[in-house]
């Protein structure tokens, strides 16, 4: 086996030939799916865009590294479907960017986790988490209910995700800081916008138990109570396949 390999190396033309078929190879089993991914991927005509304090919530969970921590990636095996729900499937990720699929788990898997847990219980355990998880060893982030939420951001990130073809409307985009406020306050004046521009079934609410200020514990609250909710393509594909 030695003797081949270092006869191969003393020719560079036949070496490079040879890592040329190995790289194409490889290229070819990674490239040549993408042709037919049309045909494999799910489709979900009726799923739901993010609000813009999903979204805010959504980047404040990537800016303090949560993904390192926790997958948003349930796979095929039996225990995980048992515990976490139908398995994740690659429409459900399609206007997340970057998506935050994997296999690290220092915590549970969270694809599935909204509306799981009261606000309350989600509040009390990024505030305090040992003290509704007395073993966690997740740090607390009780600063995110004294921050208030910065908007003024959010219509320049809707417009991007827009030209990545996310299907915000020029609408959305507009008022997409109004729309963040309104979500957090029920009685606030913007409220009845939030639910025309996002439907009826969007969450309305204090997320925080505080309607006095939007804060960044809202956001990522409402980010977390919205998981595994924005279609329900992955339950319906799994009723179909127990008949």
């Amino acid at each position: 086996m030695f003797g081949t390999h270092y006869k191969l190396e003393r020719y560079s033309i036949g070496l490079a030939v040879a890592i040329i078929v190995a790289a194409s190879i490889g290229g070819l089993v990674e490239i040549a799916p993408l042709f037919t991914i049309h045909e494999t991927v799910e489709r979900a005509p009726h799923m739901r865009v993010y609000t813009p304090l999903e979204l805010a919530g959504r980047n404040i969970y990537i800016r303090e590294g949560c993904y390192a921590c926790h997958s948003q990636m349930i796979r095929t095996l039996s225990d995980e479907v048992e515990r976490y729900g139908p398995y994740s499937l690659a429409v459900e990720s399609q206007y997340d960017h970057p998506m935050l699929w994997g296999s690290k788990r220092t915590g549970p898997d969270l694809a599935r986790v909204g509306e799981k847990y009261s606000d309350l219980w989600q509040s009390e355990h990024l505030n305090n988490p040992r003290s509704v998880v007395p073993q966690s060893i997740m740090p607390a982030y009780g600063f995110l209910k004294r921050t208030e939420l910065r908007t003024t951001d959010l219509p320049k990130d809707l417009a991007a995700l827009k030209r990545l073809g996310v299907p915000y409307t020029d609408a959305m985009v507009r008022n997409a800081s109004d729309d963040a406020k309104g979500q957090a306050d029920p009685d606030g004046a913007w409220a009845d916008g939030v639910r025309a521009r996002y439907g009826d079934a969007t969450h309305v609410r204090a997320f925080d138990g505080d309607a006095g200020t939007v804060t960044e514990m809202d956001a990522l609250v409402a980010y977390l109570q919205v998981l595994g909710h924005l279609t329900d393509v992955a339950h319906a594909s799994e009723a179909g396949a127990g008949k």
